[in-house]
């Protein structure tokens, strides 16, 4: 099986990688646009800021060929809200993959949310195996509310999606590369979905 992990420089790659390496698999880092678009699985990562890092796919011309990727595609963090039509996070046009605008966390609760939530109300077999209200590690500023395509839910001031899924696009606002053997399972699903 080909991974390919779409390395643009806004990415926590390296984590990713050798999460995939303990599932017994290998991951190639990769901006090559056929790379890419041959692989069996491409995981679409991201950290920091929406802005700056919409600008370095828009440089490589990735900004079109991720939303025209036609095998499994797994945005993490940043890359899920990327993968949005819009972020508040510097006023960013998204990829526009998924149906939902990212918004900032109210200034009731403590920003960015960094460390462990639960999982819940989990949908598709990405979650198949993961228990309702299983805790994974999150860092993140923005949100993406709940919506139609939301396949998982935390809840943090409110009630917001922690993954999505159109088609055969997901995404994780939480790191499962990060969240120990939960995180291992959902990444290990994704490999066999």
């Amino acid at each position: 099986m080909k991974i390919v992990i779409i390395n643009y420089g806004a990415g926590n790659i390296q984590s990713i990688k050798f999460a995939i390496q303990r599932l017994g698999h290998s991951a190639i880092l990769s901006n090559n646009v056929k790379e890419i678009q041959n692989a069996d699985k491409v995981i679409f990562p991201g950290v920091g800021e929406a802005s700056s890092a919409m600008h370095k796919l828009r440089a490589s011309g990735l900004d079109k060929v991720i939303p025209e990727l036609k095998q499994p595609v797994l945005g993490i963090c940043l890359g899920m809200q990327l993968m949005c039509n819009s972020s508040e996070e510097g006023n960013t046009k998204g990829l526009g993959i998924f149906d939902v605008d990212v918004i900032r966390f109210s200034n009731k609760v403590k920003v960015p949310q960094i460390g462990w939530n639960q999982i819940s109300n989990l949908k598709t077999k990405l979650f198949e195996g993961i228990r309702e209200k299983e805790h994974i590690y999150l860092v993140h500023s923005y949100y993406a509310p709940l919506c139609n395509e939301t396949i998982a839910e935390s809840e943090y001031d409110l009630k917001y999606s922690s993954a999505l899924r159109k088609d055969n696009f997901y995404g994780t606002q939480f790191h499962p590369e990060k969240s120990s053997d939960v995180g291992e399972r959902i990444l290990k699903n994704f490999l066999e979905i």
